[in-house]
């Protein structure tokens, strides 16, 4: 088996707070991201997913565990050299130019002055900002400097990209340009490891999420599995759709009618298994029934999401354990830093 571009085993953080107690931040941690892939990670708020992403960076050190990226120890130099991260804070000199604010973080990287304009201008071209590379940062729009960190984030050409919260604050057409940026890089083989809360985003640009709840993965797998309705599809006729129910209840054991595009009617279907809708269909055809598509029912990442949320503190409620703490340290007052 190939190595993971991002895998860890057991990883377990824990915090002191200032007066010395003890705060489990993550709890026995363990994916795995293959190359090329878009991975999501989900989580309310106090979950973990912070200090995941820093130990990913090498920015915190576990308690215990491993976690590697491209089958390297994470924190080593090279390493990180392969790496591009967008923070979710993303604070820039107002008073530079977008090629001026990329030259800084060019010199940073270590990238030669001889190649270090053309990969500005790419990467710029890339966000679909070169035309406002001679503009102030200052003059930015707050999509525009999201895009100007991502690009800060590709400038070395990065085997694998982490994104903390890309589409937070900004409006739809912002989110659909930031997603298609998104989408290009995945076509072009850059793995991409999305932390957001924003579920509908990460529906429409990850294969594969994981959802992590009091510093625990919950539930992860790749998306299109993790929303197939068990034994559920969706049935689009587009002739004799009055005759449909009819034949129907000889063979399914629910049949509900659902809204369809014009010229087509459709209904969702609840099997037993898979050689139940085959006997459907094989009737539908004898009857000359013209099935236009049969495909799974889907819940959305949210109804995923939440279910998961909700088995899971209907469990810790059953073992009478309010489960550990949220994310960071507490301080003295009982907030918790992140």
């Amino acid at each position: 088996m190939n190595a993971a571009i991002i895998e860890t085993q057991g990883l377990r953080k824990v915090y002191k707070t200032l007066l010395g107690n003890p705060v489990e931040a993550l709890s026995g941690v363990d994916i795995r991201v293959e190359r090329g892939q878009a991975f999501g990670l989900l989580g309310p708020n106090g979950a973990g997913k912070t200090t995941l992403l820093k130990v990913l960076l090498g920015l915190a050190r576990p308690t215990n565990g491993q976690a590697r990226l491209m089958g390297e120890k994470v924190g080593t130099p090279s390493a990180r050299l392969r790496i591009g991260y967008m923070p979710e804070i993303r604070n820039y000199p107002q008073f530079l130019t977008a090629f001026r604010c990329l030259s800084l973080f060019g010199h940073l990287h270590g990238i030669p002055s001889s190649k270090g304009k053309k990969r500005i201008s790419d990467v710029l071209e890339d966000v679909d900002l070169g035309k406002w590379s001679e503009h102030k940062v200052g003059s930015f729009s707050k999509g525009m400097k999201q895009r100007l960190a991502l690009a800060q984030a590709l400038l070395n050409d990065p085997e694998l990209l982490f994104l903390d919260e890309p589409a937070e604050g900004i409006d739809p057409l912002g989110r659909v340009v930031v997603r298609n940026i998104l989408r290009r890089l995945r076509e072009r083989g850059t793995t991409l490891f999305i932390n957001s809360h924003l579920l509908t985003e990460v529906e429409m640009v990850c294969d594969e999420v994981a959802i992590l709840q009091r510093g625990k993965i919950i539930k992860a797998g790749i998306l299109a599995e993790l929303t197939t309705r068990e034994q559920q599809y969706r049935l689009s006729v587009a002739s004799d759709s009055e005759r449909v129910p009819a034949i129907l209840n000889r063979t399914i054991l629910e049949i509900e009618k659902v809204k369809a595009p014009a010229g087509l009617a459709a209904w969702n279907l609840t099997v037993h298994d898979r050689a139940e809708l085959n006997r459907a269909l094989d009737r539908l055809r004898l009857e000359d029934i013209l099935v236009d598509s049969i495909e799974p029912v889907r819940n959305s990442l949210e109804e995923v999401f939440l279910g998961a949320i909700r088995d899971q503190t209907g469990n810790n409620d059953q073992q009478g354990s309010e489960g550990p703490p949220s994310d960071g340290s507490k301080s003295a007052n009982g907030r918790v830093r992140s």
